[in-house]
């Protein structure tokens, strides 16, 4: 806080991710979620439940409050992954790719497009089904739970559809404004927050497990002591592996310029294990959640037994699910390394510099040598990002563990949650270094850190829009907190 660009970033962060949590809890209007939240209460106790959850989890609980901000961020990472893909393919985008900061501008006001489309799209399907709830969630009974929309149908989905799209578009401004002016990683960081969002509920439900009434059946202190090793070993194994590194010796050449010599020093090449990242589980999660979506509303709204069936296929707990989950995984985790990492460029910047990797002769001899040792380290980390995705799913279908339980104990989120915390803090933590300024993390620096910052971050926000910013939050919590006190 003694640095006043990088307070500023903090604050300014803190607050966008307020408004963003604020829209997650403002429900549309002519919707009462409290009929679907009791009805995946009881799904959650029964162990089903999976695809709300999944979903729910995503949004930060937004989808189960009917709030306007109900489609999360998800379609925007849909449409980024779809231009990703599409840019590797189309000759045309990849040369935008290109072209700069100018090529780049274009490809993300094309992906804004993107994104309002699929808003559309999947906003005009969810109202539709919420208007019949028995078809989106199998076992939902109307007279059991009641309503869910409870004004006219036409002008409900007319502007039911603006405020779920201007919400997505809203999370989406916020993300970027959080990567340009706050700390980085902008997207990840909302889908983060929304993630911890329901530390509490499963804190409670953690309680209930191991302290149920007489006659429930609940855990004993060995399966607790069991279940808390296993989150400190998932957590560490996430860590390492996202932290760990190949170091490839690099030697450099001495060179005579002038009366001066240059080189002689030898040096490394760090590869990581996990390049990357969380991206290849984004990917995956989102690409197999679309799909599943739209074919489960489309087959529920034309009564299509077939789609729906096949779209259930790809719920958690069906092979279909894990044998898509692993191939994407992999397919992600090698076209990510595909497209960022340019062992060509990377050993035609070291023979330009004199420096090599010994035994291995410059040129094209090294760029084969970096693609063989990048291509053995993509496999080991997509083998283990795997194994991380469906640990959840051992503890919720086999040991009956409550899903909002079991989703820290490894998975997308766990995979998200840590990833995220690791690159924020790695951010923070260069800003502290280039200002020589170590502070608390003086003990506690990240091992395996990087040097230089992961995004380019534009100008900070001025102090003045910062505390405005931060009046008018603390503004709107205590008026939050006075309307739950007199609620209460």
């Amino acid at each position: 806080m003694k640095i006043p660009e990088l307070r500023s970033r903090i604050l300014y962060t803190l607050g966008l991710l307020f408004v963003a949590r604020v829209g997650a809890h403002i429900p549309l209007p002519g919707v009462d979620p409290k009929p679907l939240q009791h009805f995946f209460a009881d799904q959650t106790a029964g162990g089903g439940g999976a695809l709300v959850g999944l979903y729910n989890m995503f949004t930060g609980g937004a989808l189960l409050k009917g709030a306007v901000c109900a489609l999360g961020i998800m379609p925007y990472i849909s449409a980024s992954i779809i231009f990703q893909l599409m840019t590797a393919i189309v000759p045309a985008l990849s040369r935008l790719q290109q072209e700069g900061d100018v090529g780049r501008q274009k490809l993300t006001q094309y992906t804004r497009y993107a994104t309002v489309f699929i808003c559309l799209i999947q906003a005009v399907l969810l109202i539709v089904n919420m208007e019949n709830p028995g078809k989106l969630f199998p076992g939902y009974d109307v007279n059991t739970y009641g309503q869910i929309v409870v004004v006219g149908k036409t002008w409900f989905l007319i502007q039911s559809t603006i405020f779920l799209t201007a919400g997505t578009m809203l999370l989406m401004w916020l993300g970027e404004q959080i990567t340009q002016r706050g700390i980085g990683n902008g997207v990840s960081l909302l889908i983060t927050i929304g993630i911890l969002s329901d530390i509490p509920g499963a804190a409670v439900s953690t309680y209930q497990l191991f302290f149920a009434p007489v006659g429930v059946a609940k855990l004993g202190p060995i399966q607790g002591v069991m279940m808390l090793a296993l989150f400190i070993v998932v957590t560490m194994g996430i860590i390492a592996v996202t932290q760990g590194q190949r170091k490839i010796p690099v030697q450099y050449a001495k060179r005579v310029v002038g009366q001066k010599v240059y080189g002689g020093q030898s040096s490394f090449l760090p590869l990581k294990v996990n390049y990357s990242g969380v991206m290849p589980v984004i990917f995956a999660t989102s690409i197999l959640l679309f799909p599943q979506m739209i074919m489960s509303q489309v087959g529920a709204y034309f009564d299509l037994k077939f789609l729906t069936e096949f779209a259930n296929n790809l719920l958690r707990g069906h092979p279909v699910y894990y044998i898509g989950m692993t191939v994407l995984i992999m397919f992600f985790s090698y076209f990510w390394v595909s497209v960022m990492f340019k062992p060509i460029q990377i050993a035609d910047d070291l023979k330009k510099y004199g420096g090599y990797i010994p035994g291995v002769r410059p040129g094209e001899p090294t760029a084969g040598f970096l693609d063989f040792i990048m291509t053995r380290l993509t496999l080991a980390g997509a083998i283990f990002l795997t194994i991380i995705a469906i640990i959840p799913d051992v503890l919720l279908y086999e040991l009956k563990v409550p899903p909002r339980i079991a989703y820290f104990f490894g998975g997308t989120g766990m995979l998200i949650t840590v990833g995220v915390i690791l690159d924020t803090m790695r951010q923070i933590e260069t800003f502290l270094l280039q200002r020589h300024y170590d502070g608390f993390l003086k003990k506690g620096r990240i091992r395996g850190r990087s040097t230089s910052a992961n995004v380019a971050l534009g100008e900070a926000a001025s102090d003045k829009s910062v505390m405005q910013l931060t009046a008018v939050m603390v503004v709107i919590l205590l008026i939050g907190l006075t309307a739950w006190a007199l609620k209460r």
